[in-house]
């Protein structure tokens, strides 16, 4: 296990030294939006809340490793961007996108920006005591807890306008269900507010922790399959959608963390239990050279032949967790094997960071390296991960 952990460490020094060399607007400030599938920078491209979130997370994290002074400073200029340009301080909330020049572009709510931009916060906190970085991480906690909960059937709402009305399109991306209640925001909600507590010992802020652990057993795992539900209707009606293995794989140890956090032994023990289970399933999604397909049409019976990079980073953490709850060797072998697939195919080796994937032919699927939805979390924390379970 050594030498994987040794490999971590390497790796994690060559993602953040693509984004500290790459990713800095010197212009205007913060970080530019996107760096394409060519490794071209577009300075004028928009800015979005979930990157600039997910940076000053990832920074924030390694430092507590490292102790490198030029990753607390990216970590520092993180927050001053979202402090100065992405929270909007009236409505207490986040703008989902600023134009380059750091004004407002999209200034929707998107309850999964505003849970990132609280696990960012937090994480920031621990490196700085930074009373502010707190301070606006629990107004987006309030904000959240005011307008998304759904007091009458449970569960979180996704998407409102700046001000907190409704809003007809609440779709995260293009290739979203739009419907009101999703996994997705319920896992990264659950992931920012226990983050948060590790900071803030908040009774409340516990209990509201064990409720969404609790919907999403009830409603979002399936435990006839293990695989993870993802669309419903503010009924809780489902509408049945893909199977997504890195959201499956991404939960199985994500949510177990989230109920450690509470320290509430039965729900532990639950997550516990689920996490091994939803590994196991995962096993479903594995080819033959070790990576991870991106998702599977049970109606149609189709797979959704490609490869991206972030669900291989979460395999990492979800086997290496299931191998330290079981003792079962099987399980780190899958990662061994994974990280040789991402090692011949994913690692960009002339640029640095990573390419967003690859087709069933090996052929690159020429998206960002950076942007919107490309950005330094995954695989960063997925080396962190490794490097202190391994």
């Amino acid at each position: 296990m050594e030498p994987l952990k040794n490999d971590m460490k390497i790796e994690l020094q060559r993602i953040l030294n693509y984004w500290s060399t790459n990713m800095i607007d010197k212009t205007n400030g913060g970080f530019i939006g996107t760096i394409d599938y060519n490794n071209i920078k577009h300075p004028k491209a928009l800015k979005g809340a979930v990157l600039n979130a997910r940076i000053l997370w990832t920074f924030s994290a390694a430092y507590q490793l490292s102790e490198n002074e030029n990753e607390y400073a990216i970590a520092q200029r993180a927050f001053k961007y979202i402090k100065e340009c992405f929270y909007d301080t009236v409505n207490k909330g986040i703008y989902w996108s600023v134009n380059v020049d750091g004004t407002p572009s999209d200034t929707k709510n998107q309850i999964y920006a505003l849970g990132f931009t609280i696990y960012g916060l937090s994480e920031y906190y621990k490196i700085s005591q930074d009373q502010e970085a707190l301070d606006i991480a629990i107004n987006l906690y309030k904000s959240i807890q005011t307008h998304s909960l759904d007091t009458k059937k449970g569960g979180y709402f996704e998407a409102y306008t700046q001000d907190w009305e409704e809003i007809s399109d609440m779709r995260l991306s293009d290739k979203d269900a739009n419907e009101k209640k999703t996994m997705n925001t319920h896992l990264h909600i659950v992931e920012g507010f226990a983050n948060l507590y590790l900071v803030w010992k908040n009774e409340e802020l516990k209990n509201a922790i064990i409720d969404i652990l609790n919907i999403i057993d009830e409603k979002f795992i399936d435990k006839n399959t293990w695989h993870l539900k993802l669309f419903f209707n503010e009924d809780w009606v489902e509408k049945p959608d893909v199977i997504s293995y890195g959201h499956d794989i991404e939960a199985a140890w994500l949510l177990q963390w989230c109920a450690e956090v509470t320290k509430d032994s039965a729900l532990i023990e639950n997550f516990k239990h689920y996490a091994i289970e939803i590994t196991k399933v995962t096993n479903e999604g594995i080819d033959k050279d070790g990576g991870l397909w991106y998702e599977y049409n049970p109606q149609e019976k189709q797979l959704i032949a490609e490869k991206h990079w972030w669900p291989q980073a979460e395999l990492w953490i979800g086997y290496v967790n299931a191998y330290q709850l079981t003792n079962h060797k099987a399980y780190l072998d899958v990662v061994y094997k994974n990280w040789s697939f991402v090692k011949q195919y994913i690692l960009d080796n002339k640029y640095g960071e990573w390419f967003w994937g690859v087709d069933d032919k090996y052929n690159y699927i020429e998206k960002d390296k950076a942007g919107f939805w490309k950005c330094p979390y995954h695989n960063a924390r997925a080396c962190m991960e490794l490097m202190k379970r391994l």
